[in-house]
């Protein structure tokens, strides 16, 4: 049980973790802090919050537990913000969706108090964004990502644990390069992978005639294209070197695909597509494999 969570960035993400905190009886009270004060006022008159912090800092404040819910550009001058209420009694996490940054900007932010930073990822969302979807289901059943550094207190790793495995996550560690490489293939990529496929149908002169005509699977494949913007600008910058280097793997399977179809192999084309479709048959989301590079 905690006595206080310190909820700084009061959005879809941030908004989820006080309600579904809340509901397993982990809070007593919830201090919240958005950039935007409309933002902190819907949250307590939703209940997702107890009281409203005019800062960062004062959000803090009197927490033993703080998660920072915001971009992942903002994560160092946040943790500057806070900085000076850090203590290794306070559990401190953040929910962003790249790690390495996020580590780099803890070690300059935080220094000797990065022993109480758990970065933490979990593997959940959705397209629209705003403590108006705040859900307190959302992180049910999901996977959790956590990244310590070679400097994170174990007591504080493993009550970071327990706190998700609380919330009904499957939670696992890995080093924060290792999540940025892998997730940038099945996450970053395919985000960016969406965004090119709108961009290159409303490029054409035609292109209300042939989104009129698209249906599920062009609703199901795109549907992540409908992200936050300046959200996934933040995360394709920060993980550019991975993205870029899982678009050039993407770009040769693409490029075998449109060689069978170029020289009219039909077994080919087909051996590609079964290929594909056994394995899409087969996956089934889940805890992954524990590593233990961390």
């Amino acid at each position: 049980m905690f006595e206080q969570l310190g909820l700084i960035g009061c959005g879809l993400m941030g908004g989820s973790f006080a309600l579904a905190l809340k509901k397993a009886g982990l809070v007593k009270r919830v201090v919240g802090y958005s950039k935007s004060p409309s933002t902190t006022d819907r949250a307590r008159q939703l209940g997702v919050i107890d009281v409203e912090a005019p800062s960062a800092l004062l959000a803090a404040a009197g927490a033993d537990i703080v998660l920072l819910a915001v971009p992942v550009a903002a994560t160092e001058s946040t943790l500057k913000a806070i900085k000076h209420l850090v203590t290794p009694q306070m559990l401190l996490m953040d929910v962003g969706s790249t790690k390495a940054d996020v580590v780099q900007a803890a070690r300059r932010a935080l220094r000797d108090q990065i022993g109480s930073f758990v970065p933490a990822h979990p593997i959940t969302g959705r397209e629209v964004s705003g403590v108006e979807h705040a859900d307190v289901d959302l992180y049910t059943g999901r996977q959790v990502i956590l990244t310590p550094t070679e400097r994170t207190l174990t007591a504080q790793l493993h009550r970071a644990e327990d706190v998700w495995r609380a919330l009904g996550c499957h939670v696992s560690s890995m080093s924060p390069e290792a999540h940025d490489a892998s997730f940038a293939a099945v996450s970053h990529l395919p985000h960016m992978l969406a965004f090119a496929m709108i961009s290159g149908i409303t490029a054409q002169p035609n292109a209300d005639e042939l989104l009129a005509l698209a249906g599920p699977g062009f609703r199901d494949f795109t549907r992540i294209a409908a992200s936050d913007p300046k959200m996934w600008r933040d995360i394709l910058r920060a993980n550019r070197d991975e993205v870029l280097a899982q678009s050039r793997v993407f770009k040769q399977a693409l490029q075998t695909l449109e060689e069978a179809m170029q020289a009219d192999n039909d077994q080919a084309l087909e051996d590609l597509i079964t290929l594909a479709s056994h394995t899409r048959a087969h996956w089934r989301m889940g805890a992954p494999r524990k590593h233990k590079d961390h």
